[in-house]
């Protein structure tokens, strides 16, 4: 159990937090200028982007200049009200307490999603300003290799030789063993190399064990380090070592006409805080169904998660056969398979941004987007999970063709620009830290002091 942190405290901390729980933020609040923080990227590009970006429509001066007001503020709007449910982030906000008053912890959060996580733009903001309250934890998971095109990681750097192929996209694969972001490589014959740089103090890699797997290398900085066989009954097998501070090229190189699948990476730190973005182009929220379950029932309590954020329904939207029963009905099924993983989580359910569809010459909302909004929102409040309305908090239906007026969605009215990405990165940051700020003066008056003693109360 949690330090300091009862039933009784806790039911205290809901009941608080429960309040405004089910506001909406305002749509279109004053606007105020965009920060400098949203201008510029908060880390360096590791990769080039190989996705095309469609052109925006091309706008005077005044126009991108009132819509970057109106984009900015609407992202500016009050942040108490804007999540719903936000007591059911309690546990979470218990271990970002819990960080702050010892930096020996660690806290890991998966964020699982389609094109808009996989990019890692507003989820690379996320990481950055939590870990530059909460520690620095590393990478945490990364999918092994480059196993597909746009795939990107800001803060680690990897590739493969080019016979890799990779299993778990939305047309390749069948067994449902693609490790913890539900995308893995494999090779069967010699020579075939993955690398990875990254920094931390413990390195591990997840790779499928199955009967007759061949044999791989791992080097670390070009020395060899040990000699691993992939042979053995079917499902996860694990190599890791402990790893001085500092960056370090991690290599994989294939010894054998043999199978061999590589799941993913693990490099961290001893405490701090992750963010680990687990996005697939394309992906709609029943992909991770296919995912075989107790392979990933092992790899999700490795993670041990403090907070699971599901972002998908951009896809969902094109897709003529949901229904709102059975978009329900999956998304239902989708939450109570993470939340058997990983009972001791809080899960957050963002929906999908604004986009719009050229209809004869006018851009248009996408008719089904109102549809899978409200139901990703009755599951996550049924499921007692937290919901954030990204489209409401982009300023509603229609939004969109702002944001690609001032710059910060692109011209296909369904992507955001690396500064939209980062924008919505740093308001949800804000939005989750408005109400951690009141979960912290809840605990301060039900427990008394900072460390959880309340020194007026009798010791039973």
């Amino acid at each position: 159990m949690l330090r300091g942190f009862t039933l009784a405290a806790g039911a205290v901390l809901l009941a608080g937090l429960l309040t405004g729980a089910t506001k909406k933020a305002p749509a279109k609040p004053t606007a105020k200028k965009v920060s400098s923080s949203t201008k510029k990227s908060s880390a360096k590009k590791t990769t080039k982007k190989r996705v095309v970006v469609a052109k925006p429509p091309v706008v005077s001066a005044k126009v991108k200049e009132a819509s970057q007001e109106y984009v900015s503020g609407a992202m500016d709007a009050v942040a108490a009200a804007a999540i719903e449910n936000s007591a059911a982030l309690v546990p979470f906000y218990e271990q970002l307490w819990q960080m702050e008053q010892s930096k020996e912890k660690n806290l890991h959060v998966l964020q699982y999603g389609d094109s808009h996580t996989a990019s890692d733009d507003w989820a690379n903001q996320l990481r950055v300003l939590f870990q530059g309250r909460f520690g620095n934890g590393g990478a945490g998971y990364s999918i092994a290799g480059r196993p597909f095109a746009g795939y990107r990681r800001y803060d680690v750097k990897s590739g493969q030789s080019t016979r890799w192929e990779t299993e778990g996209l939305l047309t390749k694969g069948s067994d449902g063993y693609y490790g913890l972001g539900g995308v893995s490589i494999a090779a069967q014959r010699a020579g075939e190399t993955v690398y990875l740089d990254a920094e931390g103090q413990n390195v591990e890699l997840s790779y499928l064990q199955q009967p007759g797997g061949g044999k791989f290398r791992v080097s670390i900085d070009g020395t060899e380090t040990a000699t691993i066989s992939t042979d053995g009954p079917l499902g996860p097998g694990y190599w890791s070592m402990a790893t001085p501070e500092g960056l370090k090229r991690f290599t994989v190189e294939t010894l054998s006409h043999a199978p061999v699948r590589l799941l993913g990476w693990v490099t961290e730190r001893n405490q701090g805080l992750t963010w680990e973005t687990l996005g697939i182009n394309g992906a709609q929220a029943n992909l991770s169904l296919r995912w075989e379950e107790n392979q990933l029932r092992e790899l999700v309590a490795k993670r041990n998660p403090g907070l699971i954020v599901f972002a998908y329904g951009t896809n969902e939207a094109s897709n003529r056969d949901w229904t709102p029963e059975t978009y329900r009905a999956m998304f239902r099924g989708v939450l109570q398979r993470f939340r058997a993983m990983a009972p001791g989580a809080s899960f957050l359910v963002v929906g999908p941004p604004d986009r719009a569809q050229r209809v004869n010459r006018a851009w248009v909302p996408v008719p089904k987007l109102d549809m899978i909004s409200e139901a990703q929102r009755a599951v996550a409040l049924e499921m007692g999970c937290a919901f954030w309305d990204l489209r409401e908090r982009m300023g509603g239906s229609g939004a969109i063709q702002r944001w690609v007026y001032a710059g910060f969605a692109q011209g296909d009215f369904v992507h955001l620009t690396g500064a939209g990405y980062r924008l919505v990165g740093e308001t949800l940051y804000k939005d989750l830290m408005a109400h951690y700020e009141e979960f912290r003066r809840i605990r301060q008056k039900v427990f008394g002091d900072s460390t959880g003693n309340n020194n007026d109360s009798k010791q039973n």
